[in-house]
């Protein structure tokens, strides 16, 4: 492969991910997403992706000498990778940052190995869960100063996965109404009155 072929491919690739990122936040509906159409994945497929992103995760684990147990499942239509251990901070790394690296390089090499892109789901030593719990509270802490007085609140930068976790919240309560604004990596949401 030349050099301009993969470059074009990662390129194409990368536009996915951020398509992918919009989806998983609940910014774009399937409906406004530009073509091409991302093809119906059946479940043995998803299965696929995460059994490779198992190996690939397992390939690193190794290089690291790091020991985990990897569990490779699909859930919510999409394939997750979860690694259980102890000290595996160092693949967390500071809000989760060097997890959100990891888990891009993991969708490459699953869309490198069976040539579809990936939803995957990484998540390290229960991080997501936790997280996910921390993010629930800062959207209610949100939606409470929206209501109290009636001005819209803006959020730190927050990562795809972090920004679906408020929406999520967000949807959920009257009054209020989310959406996000800027560009990666400042990406954030604004809370305000509906």
């Amino acid at each position: 492969m030349t050099e301009q072929t993969e470059l074009t491919e990662l390129t194409e690739l990368s536009d996915d991910v951020a398509v992918s990122q919009e989806e998983e936040e609940g910014a774009v509906s399937e409906d406004e997403v530009d073509e091409p159409k991302r093809k119906q994945l059946s479940d043995a497929d998803l299965f696929r992706q995460s059994e490779v992103a198992a190996d690939y995760i397992e390939g690193l684990l190794d290089i690291l000498d790091a020991d985990g147990d990897i569990d490779e499942l699909v859930s919510a239509g999409r394939p997750v990778v979860e690694v259980v251990g102890n000290k595996l901070q160092h693949l967390i790394g500071p809000r989760g940052a060097t997890l959100e690296a990891l888990q891009e390089l993991t969708r490459l090499a699953i869309f490198k190995q069976t040539g579809d892109p990936s939803r995957l789901l990484l998540d390290v030593g229960g991080y997501r869960e936790q997280r996910r719990k921390e993010l629930a509270a800062v959207a209610r802490n949100a939606v409470e100063k929206v209501k109290q007085h009636g001005e819209p609140v803006r959020l730190e930068p927050m990562s795809a996965f972090e920004r679906k976790c408020v929406h999520d919240v967000v949807n959920a309560s009257d009054g209020v109404e989310s959406e996000s604004e800027g560009v990666e990596p400042n990406r954030r949401i604004v809370v305000r009155p509906a």
